[in-house]
This record gives structure tokens, sequence and C-alpha cells, in this order.
């Protein structure tokens, strides 16, 4: 059984490192951080000050502290330590006059991260890395509310591909992380993306995307998309790439591929990395080995599919925190092809028979070696 020193120096330091932060280097992290706490008695002149001091202050490299991380020992509920983190987080932005640092809380096997006035705290699968906390806090000072952000309608310009748009910008804005779109086939589900992405990435809600798909063909067609559409954002994979390249905007990848980066300890891809992941045609591939891909990555998700809202079943609905049959924003193959103009033909099932079927196999048409396989069996 490890005290919450020994959960500090045997568990929670060693998660550290592998995040890329150096506990012994006081202009990364400094342990023990004195906080000191203003109290101001009622009717007295006199202002006291009370100590507090933070299990850990991770620090950026403008000296910035980025986060907070209170240890509880491993055998505490690491939420034990959730409002202690909280307390700390703001007292040290008042103390310092900085930008809020992120709250988080652990007890080495459990971590936590609460984006404190922003979303609710949630269990990630590792410590943020440093270049992370910077992303995570620049996109946080910077982004624009979304309802002012135009949508480039040369890329996904229908009435309906608007609204879905509109309709994640509007969740986003109420500080909702998972989405679900249902849009016929052929109603421009990809180019509707490409759009949302456009906007997001204009608005500095994100600044890196992972597409993922179930086939090669997929995610062939997907990366032509995203670059016929937005060329202004760099792609990973270009042609003949295999390794990993982490300077990109748009990646897109099949569910194995990504798997096998996340679980190769050599690509280092932090659980932080990317800002939104796309799941085209989320229905299908998501509940088996790949469900580890999305309990990975701590992110924003949008669920992309063009099953009927009817034959969704209750399992992606849960997933996108929808209630059942009411996803983020449908449009069906029916109102598609009763727009005016239709935007969809409809379709008519035609029965044919051929003349054997009609006619059926006679002796008399059929050559002399065929009818005596016919009648030898």
């Amino acid at each position: 059984m490890l005290n919450e020193a020994k959960t500090r120096k045997e568990i929670i330091d060693h998660r550290l490192k592998e995040a890329g932060w150096n506990v012994a280097d006081r202009t990364q992290v400094i342990e023990e951080f004195f906080i000191s706490v203003e109290n101001k008695v009622v009717n007295e002149p006199k202002t006291t000050y009370n100590s507090e001091f933070s299990d850990y202050i991770l620090l950026g490299r403008d000296g910035n502290p980025l986060a907070v991380v209170e240890a509880k020992k491993s055998t505490v509920d690491a939420r034990v330590g959730e409002e202690q983190a909280k307390q700390y987080s703001y007292n040290i932005q008042k103390q310092y006059s900085c930008d809020l640092p992120f709250c988080m809380y652990t007890n080495g096997n459990d971590i936590f991260l609460w984006d404190l006035e922003n979303y609710a705290p949630r269990k990630v699968f590792a410590f943020p890395t440093r270049s992370d906390l910077e992303r995570m806090v620049f996109i946080r000072k910077n982004k624009k509310p979304l309802a002012d952000e135009l949508i480039n309608t040369s890329i996904a310009g229908r009435p309906y591909q608007i609204q879905a748009i509109r309709a994640v910008f509007e969740a986003l804005e109420e500080r909702k992380r998972k989405f679900l779109l249902i849009m016929a086939t052929g109603t421009g589900k990809t180019r509707t993306c490409i759009a949302m992405v456009d906007g997001l990435m204009r608005a500095g809600w994100i600044s890196r995307v992972l597409f993922l798909v179930d086939r090669i063909a997929l995610r062939d067609q997907a990366a032509e998309a995203f670059k016929e559409n937005a060329p202004q954002y760099s792609i990973w994979p270009q042609s003949g790439e295999t390794k990993l390249a982490t300077d990109r905007r748009i990646y897109v990848s099949t569910y194995p591929t990504m798997l096998n980066i996340i679980e190769n300890e050599t690509e280092g891809l932090s659980p932080h990395f990317f800002d939104l992941i796309v799941i085209d045609e989320s229905h299908r591939s998501i509940y088996n080995v790949y469900q580890n891909v999305l309990n990975y990555f701590n992110t924003i998700i949008l669920g992309l599919t063009a099953t009927p809202t009817d034959a969704v079943d209750h399992n992606t609905f849960q997933l996108f925190e929808c209630e059942d049959g009411l996803p983020t924003f449908a449009y069906t193959f029916e109102e598609a092809v009763n727009n005016k103009p239709p935007y969809l033909s409809n379709f008519e099932v035609m029965k044919l028979t051929t003349k054997f079927q009609q006619e059926g196999i006679h002796l008399n048409t059929i050559n002399d070696e065929n009818a005596f396989n016919l009648r030898t069996g």
C-alpha cells in the first residue's frame, strides 16, 4: 500500500515524465508550490493570509502556471482532490494575475482534467504535454464566438448543410463535447464536415483534426475531398508517407492505423494531440477493439452516419450523449427527395424475370451433352 508521498514518487512522477515533464527541472515543474491565500474579515481593517501548498505546478515556457496537479494516495479515489485542486487554481490565478490554470487531480492510477469555467471534469488517459497545455490555453484565450463565424458556402452551401453546421456550433457554445449528424447518402456529409472544420479552424476553436474511417478507400476519398475543398490545411498522410508527422492540421486515418500508432510507444502520440475527432459511418466500427481509439483521446467528437434515425441503435445515441432518436442534426432521404427542387431522386423497385424463369428448361432446347447430363444426374 502506497501513501501519498510514495504514490507521487513511484507513480505520478513517472507518469509526468512519460508526458515529457522533468520533475527535477523547476522551470517545468514545481513541487509543493506555495500559495498565499488572502482572508478579509468583515468589519476588521486587518487582512490575514493563510498558506497552501499545491503538490505540483506545471509551468509554460514563459514561466507562468499552466496546470495544478493535486495528488492523493493510490488507495483513495482521485476525485477526493477535486475541490482542493479547484481552489488552488483560482488562488494561483488571483495571486499571480495569470490565466486560470487547468485543474488536475490524480491518485497515480486515475487522472482527471478540469478546464474550469468551460467543461466538466473528465478522466483522461495521461497527463497533457507542455505543448498540449499551451495550445489549450491559446485556444481558450483566442477562440471567437461561433455565431459570428461565416460558413464557406462554396464548400457546403445547401440550407440543410448550413443548418447541420450551425447545430454543432450552437452545441459547442453550450460546452457540449459530443455530436451526431445523421444525413442520407448523397447529401454531402463529408463536404458538410469539411466546411464545419474550416469554420472551427478560422474561429480558433481547433487546430488539429482526426478524420477516422474504417476502410483505406474511404480514407483516400476523404483526403482528396479535404485537398479539393480546403487546400489551405496541411494533410497527413501525403502520398507515400507511413511515419506519423506531427506538423499537420488534418489527419485522415483508418481505425487500425490509428490504433497501431497509439499502441506503439515509439510514436509517443499524446492523448491530447487532437482537438476534434470525426468518425465517419459512426454506427459501424466503434463498438469493438477500435473503441480504444476513442477511449485514448481526450477531445471533442463528431459522429457522421447515413443510417436512418430509426435504424441507429441505442448505443450510438448513448456514445454521442444524445437522447434516443434525437441526434444533433438529421436530414433524411425523404426530406432530400421531397425538397423543391429535389436533392436526391427517389427509387422504384422493378420486378424483372428472365426467360429462364418464365419458360423453365426443356430438353429440346438444350444441346445433347447437357441433355445427357440432366438425364443421368
